[in-house]
């Protein structure tokens, strides 16, 4: 008997299920009749209310397409200031930051002091500070990040972005402050394969800290640096050993006096003592 009962309950359940996912299904395939609808239809006016009903709805992709589809009938029109800044929207809210950057460069050329003109204005940047590759990649999008966020912060110093724009623009910053650095670190690696590459390292850690004076990776370029002097010291030829260790030992200085607490000070310690002694036999 209680076996019976209990089959019966699983049954409605079932029947329950099965009831829900067919009303799920009627449901979706009423939207998509819907949708399908919108795109053949020849009323502007109701493309614009849907899109923006399904804006609203997060349907970011059915929202850009009929946002699309009546950009050239509300081109000139006052509508057509909403319709650049939804399809910007539309383009953020699908993660396709690209394409948003665009449309909200479009609308700044168009409507340089409109309504929208500080949200595009900061978004621009945003977008590129989302878009923005890995530090081994080209950092062209990186740098126009950097260039559209500082703008935003000299137009607009009080806006409620500003804040938000400091900290990515010093997130970019550091980047590319980054990108030298794997570039020196390579080098470093290379060593003395097909030339001197400790050169090489040295110059960009040089060049990386004159462009990034505040960057977080300051040790590391001095100490590449450092690093750099000491084996080009090592693989010198005897007439340039001396000049060059008398430099290495001023870098040893340098690094211990302005990183006293480095994990590589005991190291550099010992560099110091190396050249301390070729300097004295010469």
């Amino acid at each position: 008997m209680q076996a019976d009962f209990v089959m019966c309950i699983r049954m409605r359940q079932k029947k329950v299920h099965i009831l829900w996912v067919c009303v799920m299904c009627m449901t979706v395939l009423v939207g998509c009749g819907e949708y399908q609808a919108l795109l053949k239809s020849n009323d502007p006016e109701l493309k614009y209310e849907k899109a923006l009903e399904y804006f609203n709805r997060k349907e970011y992709a059915k929202a850009q397409t009929l946002l699309d589809d009546v950009t050239s009938y509300y081109r000139g029109t006052e509508r057509s200031e909403d319709v650049l800044a939804y399809l910007a929207r539309s383009y953020m809210g699908q993660k396709a930051y690209g394409s948003a950057a665009q449309y909200y460069e479009a609308y700044i050329r168009n409507y340089p002091k409109g309504k929208y003109a500080t949200e595009a204005r900061f978004q621009i940047g945003h977008c590129y500070y989302l878009d923005s590759p890995d530090p081994r990649l080209d950092q062209e999008i990186t740098r126009k990040g950097i260039d559209a966020l500082e703008q935003f912060i000299e137009l607009f110093p009080d806006s409620p972005y500003s804040e938000q724009a400091m900290e990515e623009a010093a997130e970019l910053t550091e980047k590319l402050a980054m990108k030298e650095l794997y570039s020196a670190r390579l080098y470093y690696n290379l060593g003395s394969y097909l030339g001197n590459n400790y050169l090489s390292c040295e110059i960009i850690s040089r060049n990386a800290l004159k462009n990034y004076p505040d960057t977080q990776y300051a040790e590391e370029f001095h100490w590449l640096i450092l690093q750099a002097k000491y084996q080009q010291t090592v693989i010198s030829y005897e007439e340039k050993r001396l000049e060059r260790a008398r430099e290495t030992q001023d870098e040893c200085y340098n690094f211990m006096t302005d990183f006293p607490e480095s994990k590589h000070r005991s190291q550099a310690e010992r560099m110091l003592r190396e050249m301390q002694k070729i300097t004295k036999e010469n």
